[in-house]
Formats: C-alpha cells, structure tokens, sequence
C-alpha cells in the first residue's frame, strides 16, 4: 500500500511531467516523453530506445511500433530543448535555493565511449572519462550546487572540426546549418549565459585548466557580474602585485613564480575536506596578481586577481594552479575550499551515466542526443528536487 509520502510525490511527479507536456505541445510528444522519462526513471539496466520501448509494452508484437515512436521523438521530432531544460532546471535550483544558498556553477565535461565513426561528434579525443585518447563524443556540462547538493541544468555536445567542416557529416548527422565550430569554452560560455539570462541564482563559475586558460572564457563570466575559480595552464603569464595592488617586478610564467616563491618557504597546509579515511590536504601559495596576457584591456585596467597554486604531497612540483576573481578580502581557507568543489562534478557525472543512462543513447543525430540529454536532465531535476525536499522537510507532504 503507497504511504502518503508517496503519494504526494507521484502526484507531484505527473503535475511535473504535465508540465513538461506543456513545452512539448502535442499529445503525440506528451505520451513519448513520459514513456521515454518513465524508461529513465525505472530499473531497466540498458536506458536506450529499444529497451525502453520492450519494457513499455506488455504484448510484444507492439515493442517496434512503440520503439518507432521513440525514435521518432527523439530523431526527428521538432521541440525545443532550451525550454525544456530551462523549466527542469528553474525547478530544480528552486527547490534548493529555497533550502541553501546557491554557490557554485561548475563547468566541466565527460565523454562518450563510442564504436565506429558515425555517432555525432566522434573522433578520437582526450576524455577523462577514460583518462586517455579514445574514440569518443565530448559533452559540456554546467551544474549548479549549493554545500549539500548538485544539480545538472545544461549540456552541449563538441563538434570537432572534422564534423562542423565536413559537408557530408553534417547532412547525415542533420546538423543545423546556422551552426558552426565553437571551443568547448565557448560552449560553456554559452550555457552561462543562458543560465543567467533564465535568472538562475548566482554562484561562483568552477573549471578545470581547459576552460580558465581563455582570456575570453574569464572576461565574460565578469561581464555578467559573475566571480570565477578557474585553473589555468602553468605557462599562464602575471604580474605579482604588492600591498598596493600595483605590479612589481617583471611578469612570470605562474609556474616560475611558484618555484621562487617555494624557494622562499612560501606555501602554507590546508585541509579543504575530510574524506572517508583521512583528511583532504595539500600545501597551497596564495598571491595577488593581475594577467600579463596578450590582449585585452590595459595593463593598468586589469581586475587583481588571485593566484592559488596546489601542491600535492609526494610530487616533484605543483601540478595545479588557479586564478580567481574574488575580492581583496577574502579568507583564504574559504577561498581554497571553494576551488576544491569542482570534484563534485565527477560524482554528478558517475549518477547521470550510472542511474539514468546518460551514455545509452544509440543514435547518430545531433537533435535526437540532444533530445535524449534533455530527458535524462529532466529526471535527475525531478529525483534530485524529491531529495532536497525529504532531506530538508520534516513534513514530507509539504
């Protein structure tokens, strides 16, 4: 017998599928979705089309029709992702904005192991998924955390030159003809733009190395009055600044200043979090410095920036270094801490692939991956809300 609390949350659940019925506009699309969501959600171990259609149907001669249905939802049917995400999303970071503070936007990506070479945006690449070259699809990812929980709002697929400059490619995979190669920053830049234009909370932009390293990519996060942690390459250029915020000295590759800087005892210990068996810890440097980069504003124009560079126990030298727009004042352990949050990404990335079949998806289309990723983000909006909500609410029917 269903208690009340799961009453209230299958009803809450069809309200939100209604919802989402809504954006799609017909009942042909309001009947797929569900089917395909309700694939997601359920335990079936493979999450793409054709199981999902089998398990839909309880007389076997109607799985292909029903798979035909599928496909067609997610292949050739025209409806727009945007909004759908934008309402999952809004949902989502609704529910836990209501229960904490937003304070993260991170950026990342993940790749997709693929076979062959027609699946939309194959070739071989770096995924660290793998950690190494493999032939595989890349997804861009913007998730949205507050201290407790993480939520995926936005995915873009990169298309590597040999996809967006090869006519052919294009035509089988149905790529749109207004779209054309954009970097992986670029795209990430695009997705923050949309957030904040959609007014999700404001929080602080976390990326890897790929991402920070843009000049570009960091000027326009500050455009939008956002602040950002990012890693940046070691070869990164800056000028040390003094008391005053004023440049002395001449500029230095960020990994050399770290070397004179630790010649000089200049890294300090901190523990950013307390793992399962010992505490989370490195040596870290903390300097103000402003970018030497080519380009850009004046050199007297430019914001003070911080510099964090990490120094793991055991390696030779430091592997990671940051750049960050916060304020004079910040407190550096609160500073440290919040660069460390990017891991979070990693475990949002192992559920979406692990508990909602994030890389079943078997098609070669640009609109059905994206199709299929905007059902997927859908549904971990939906179950990661009911979690906020039970983990937050003593009155679970509220």
């Amino acid at each position: 017998m269903a208690t009340n609390s799961d009453t209230a949350a299958q009803a809450r659940l069809n309200q939100y599928f209604d919802r989402v019925g809504d954006i799609l506009g017909t009942d042909s699309r309001r009947e797929s979705f569900a089917m395909y969501a309700a694939g997601i959600l359920g335990d079936g171990e493979r999450k793409s089309m054709e199981p999902i259609a089998a398990r839909a149907c309880a007389d076997p001669k109607t799985a292909d029709a029903t798979h035909q249905r599928l496909l067609h939802f997610t292949t050739d049917a025209k409806w727009n992702d945007r909004a759908v995400r934008r309402f999952a999303s809004q949902y989502v970071v609704g529910q836990m904005a209501a229960r904490e503070q937003v304070t993260d936007w991170i950026v990342d990506d993940t790749g997709f192991l693929k076979q062959g070479s027609h699946s939309v945006g194959v070739q071989r690449q770096y995924t660290g998924s793998a950690g190494k070259v493999a032939n595989c699809q890349i997804g861009v990812s913007l998730s949205i955390a507050t201290p407790t929980a993480h939520a995926p709002i936005d995915f873009e697929l990169y298309l590597p030159t040999c996809w967006t400059d090869d006519p052919k490619r294009r035509a089988e995979a149905k790529i749109p003809d207004e779209l054309q190669f954009k970097t992986k920053p670029e795209l990430a830049l695009g997705m923050i733009e949309r957030a904040h234009h959609d007014g999700i909370p404001p929080g602080v932009v976390l990326a890897d190395a790929a991402y920070g390293s843009s000049r570009v990519f960091r000027e326009g996060i500050r455009a939008l009055d956002l602040h950002y942690g990012v890693g940046v390459d070691p070869k990164t250029t800056v000028f040390l600044l003094d008391d005053d915020d004023l440049p002395q000295g001449e500029k230095l590759s960020v990994r050399k200043l770290a070397q004179t800087v630790h010649s000089k005892k200049g890294f300090r210990r901190c523990t950013w979090r307390q793992g399962t068996n010992t505490s989370m810890s490195a040596r870290f440097m903390v300097r103000r410095v402003i970018p030497a980069h080519t380009g850009g504003p004046q050199l007297e124009e430019r914001e003070p920036l911080w510099l964090v560079v990490e120094w793991r126990d055991g390696e030779d030298a430091p592997a990671n270094f940051f750049l960050t727009s916060f304020p004079r004042n910040v407190n550096t352990k609160a500073l440290i801490r919040r660069l460390m949050q990017r891991w979070r990404t990693e475990r949002i990335y192992q559920d979406l692939k692990g508990e909602f079949g994030l890389d079943h998806f078997e098609g070669r289309r640009f609109a059905g991956w994206h199709h299929h990723v905007s059902v997927v983000l859908c549904c971990y909006a939906f179950v990661l809300a009911e979690r906020v909500r039970a983990f937050f609410c003593p009155d679970k029917n509220a």
